[in-house]
């Protein structure tokens, strides 16, 4: 039996097919009625024709059609024969392959029926270029697709290591199986195109093996190609696919035979995958240990509502404990009462302390039943809970099959050499963090390689492998999601981004030449910054790591670089494990319940009031050394400016990359993990709210936006308005008030200090919709902003300020790097008193345009 066979043995259709046609063959032999007997001739005749044994569907064919043409009374002698002697046949297929199966001459004699009246034969049509595939079952359809996906995957990933590889044996055999394989899946549906293609490709592989054949990089691409265009079979109709894709194909199938032959095909233009965003049709069961669990497929949705029910079950099975608490309470109570009774005379008679002793003894047994049920049902919530839990979770190697050849190809592209090293590939991340990371960890791949490894001759003038190495190591830490990418390129050149950003004029040369190393690496994800010196198909364009960083702040994470001239660079990616649930400390505002993200918090203090120390309009504490601004969390989410009066304050230690705040909330509740639940879009953005939950007792609880809270707390410390926590409190002489709104951190303070400096009251907004919360919470004379800003442009923010009735005098201006006549048009047209270039820091035009607006201070 040759290596096809052995295969097509295992195989699971054709198991399915067989287990099938014993039922059927068993359901003649018994002829309990013709109907039936009719139904499984039918039966066997459409499973053999989808699956393309045309032998045995002609044979059950032309059964079906003698028991179609059978009278009702019951079949004939001959009739009787003819069944028996097709079961015997079909029998045979238990151990014979199906495709080189030959049909008996078995005489099936149909009776003649009545002749159909002559129909026109209809005029001809003009054939298509590509065949048309005869109707496939959809559930067939859905599991060849799996298939492609599967064998496509593992093709690619063998094809990358026995490029590294060539001359191993045991790297060509898994890519010569999937190559068979897919074959053998192609066949089955009938994409003969798809067949030849990947026949060619085993053949190919076969003679590598036995050491006939050598496979170039330039074979590699070729054969990338050829998986590429059989992969799109698992996404799209085959008969789209053979319109579409015939005429690539018929290119490859030429390409192929060339490398069989041991030519050198033509290089194939390497194009570095876009990622896609990852489509979870449905998620799957994860399997801890082999062998595999079966795999049920249900809709993401489905998958939702299961995970907040269950998050409701365990609320309401935690309520039990607390009522059984309180039934005891209930029996120490009347074990009171009835000893009080039995203290006094015996006037109330025995009858009633025999009484009171029998209520005593069901409540004692009643409770500890419910006390009982209560623990159980409680146990049984967690593991339900628990296990919808697990489900939701995937390896990481599910959401990262394609990142080793979108590294290969990039390389190529670039005229370098890289590998990808995958490590904690099992590791295991919910499946909607997942679907987030592959837009950013692409952006970071893609810059590694192009930014971060240097040339193969640089390189190895440097001492190093001639193939650059990139890293992405994944492990859980302290209950979070650690993804670290890593280069061993050429570092970051400090000096050169100090040049760049000088010469942005995002900042001076001078406060450029004193930022630290932190400072000047978070210009990198200023969007629309780029150190690349010319523009490409892989860089050079100013999009990439704003997107990183926004992406991955909007699910709970952070994201930091660190480098080394000449080591290489490595960005660090913090992630919670899930985003259904949270482990979330939990404090009282205003007397509400609140929770923070706990992998938010640094630090949960208390601390005396008599520390609080004050500088002009800030206040502070000082831990380890470094002086903490505080505000009070109530101010924050207006809720009251009343502050705490307790001797001693409960403080919250958060933090970003620009520094640490403290704040002041009325007390500590302690930790509780909390099923996430999203707020009601009609709600809109809650000024410094994520998302909500539910408490153990049922009470509905916030849970705080921390980057939000940061940059709120930023702005009352920088301007002096927040509510003071000691007693004391000045009066300061009121100013005139501007609001500067930019995404950009240095625009926004040499803006700010201008401004300041010059006498005036100044507030910060990180970008338009952060600026719009503050024109709504604050009272200000002049606003000034940015064009290009994240969730709200400047133009946006400008439009719904004058579409609003209370602030439609309130004067504008907009500063911005574009200074053509049709974007100052657009700015005023938006309704924009002024429209500035940023080149007016320089002068004094900005200052005369405040000025002439609302006056000096």
């Amino acid at each position: 039996m040759n290596l096809y066979d052995e295969i097509i043995e295992a195989d699971p259709l054709l198991e399915l097919f067989r287990s099938d046609l014993h039922a059927q063959c068993l359901a003649l032999e018994r002829g309990d009625s013709l109907a039936e007997m009719t139904e499984a001739a039918k039966t066997i005749r459409g499973a053999a024709r989808i699956l393309g044994y045309d032998a045995v569907a002609e044979l059950a064919g032309d059964l079906y059609a003698r028991l179609t043409a059978a009278t009702p009374t019951g079949l004939t002698d001959a009739d009787r024969a003819a069944v028996t002697e097709v079961v015997a046949k079909l029998a045979t297929l238990q151990t014979v392959d199906p495709l080189t199966w030959v049909q008996p001459a078995v005489t099936v004699a149909v009776e003649p029926k009545a002749p159909e009246p002559e129909r026109v034969p209809p005029a001809p049509v003009p054939q298509r270029e590509a065949r048309t595939l005869p109707a496939i079952d959809p559930s067939l359809i859905e599991l060849f697709r799996e298939e492609v996906r599967s064998h496509t995957a593992a093709l690619a990933s063998g094809l990358l290591e026995l490029e590294r590889d060539p001359a191993n044996p045991q790297r060509i055999e898994p890519v010569m199986r999937a190559a068979h394989s897919l074959k053998g899946a192609c066949r089955i549906v009938g994409i003969d195109a798809a067949v030849e293609l990947a026949h060619l490709m085993e053949d190919g592989f076969v003679a590598a093996q036995e050491g006939k054949l050598k496979l170039p990089p330039a074979a590699i691409d070729t054969l990338l190609k050829a998986g590429d265009v059989l992969a799109a079979l698992g996404d799209i109709d085959p008969n789209e696919w053979l319109r579409t894709r015939g005429n690539e194909v018929e290119s490859l199938k030429a390409a192929v035979t060339a490398i069989n032959r041991g030519e050198v095909p033509a290089p194939v233009p390497v194009t570095p995958p876009v990622a896609a965003p990852i489509v979870v049709e449905a998620p799957t069961a994860v399997a801890s240990a082999p062998p595999p669990e079966a795999v049920v497929r249900v809709t993401a949705q489905s998958l939702n509502r299961l995970m907040s029910l269950a998050g409701e079950s365990l609320v309401q099975a935690r309520w039990l404990q607390p009522f059984a608490n309180s039934l005891t309470e209930l029996k120490k109570i009347q074990d009171q009462i009835a000893h009080q009774l039995e203290s006094r005379d015996h006037t109330q008679g025995e009858a009633t302390l025999a009484l009171v002793g029998r209520a005593r003894q069901i409540l004692t047994d009643r409770i500890a039943e419910f006390d009982n049920h209560a623990g159980h049902a409680e146990d049984l919530n967690s593991r339900l809970y628990q296990e919808v839990i697990v489900s939701r979770m995937r390896p990481f190697a599910d959401g990262a099959h394609g990142f080793p050849r979108l590294v290969r190809d990039t390389a190529r592209t670039l005229g370098k050499a890289a590998r990808l090293e995958i490590n904690g590939q099992t590791t295991e991340v919910d499946r909607d963090i997942l679907e987030k990371l592959e837009a950013p960890l692409t952006h970071i791949l893609r810059n590694a390689v192009d930014h971060g490894l240097e040339s193969t001759e640089a390189r190895i003038a440097a001492g190093k492998p001639a193939e650059g190495l990139v890293k992405i190591d994944v492990h859980h830490r302290g209950g979070m999601l650690s993804i670290t990418v890593s280069d061993d390129g050429a570092g970051i050149d400090l000096a050169r981004l100090r040049k760049k950003i000088a010469e942005r004029g995002l900042s001076t040369p001078d406060m450029v030449g004193r930022m630290t190393e932190a400072e000047l690496i978070e210009f990198l994800f200023l969007p629309g910054f780029s150190t690349a010196t010319q523009v490409s198909e892989v860089s050079g364009r100013g999009v990439g790591l704003d997107v990183v960083q926004e992406t991955i702040r909007k699910v709970g994470g952070s994201v930091h670089i660190t480098t080394a001239l000449g080591r290489g660079t490595s960005f660090h990616l913090l992630l919670p494990l899930t985003l259904s649930v949270v482990r979330a400390v939990l404090v009282t505002i205003a007397g509400e319940p609140y929770a923070f993200p706990h992998n938010r918090i640094d630090r949960l203090l208390r601390v005396p009031r008599s520390s609080v120390q004050s500088l002009q309009h800030r206040q502070f504490i000082t831990v380890n050394g470094v002086n903490v601004g505080l505000v009070l969390a109530s101010q924050l989410l207006d809720l009251g400016t009343d502050s705490p009066d307790h001797d001693e304050l409960a403080v919250v230690l958060i933090s970003d990359t620009s520094g640490s705040y403290g704040l002041i909330v009325d007390s500590l509740r302690g930790e509780q993990d909390l099923v996430v639940r999203s707020l009601d879009p009609r709600l809109g953005k809650v000024p410094n709210v994520s998302a909500a939950a539910i408490l153990d007792d049922g009470m509905p609880v916030l849970i705080a936006d921390v980057e939000e809270l940061v940059r709120s707390m930023d702005q009352y410390i920088q301007t002096g308005t927040l509510r003071r926590c000691e007693v004391e409190t000045t009066v300061q002489k009121a100013r005139k008030r501007v609001l500067v709104v930019d995404d950009s951190i240095t625009v926004r303070e040499v803006q700010k200090q201008i401004l300041k400096n010059r006498g005036y009251d100044v507030e910060t907004a990180v970008d338009g919709a952060d600026g719009w919360n503050r024109v709504r919470e604050g009272n200000f004379d002049l606003v000034i902003s940015d064009v290009d800003m994240p969730r709200m442009t400047g133009l946006e923010f400008t439009k719904r300020i004058r579409d609003d009735q209370r602030f439609r005098d309130l004067p504008v201006v907009i500063v911005s790097y574009k200074d053509r006549s049709e974007d100052r048009l657009r700015g005023l047209e938006a309704g924009a008193n002024h429209y500035l270039t940023k080149a007016s820091f320089h002068d004094d035009s900005f200052v005369e345009v405040v000025v002439s607006l609302i006056g000096a201070p």
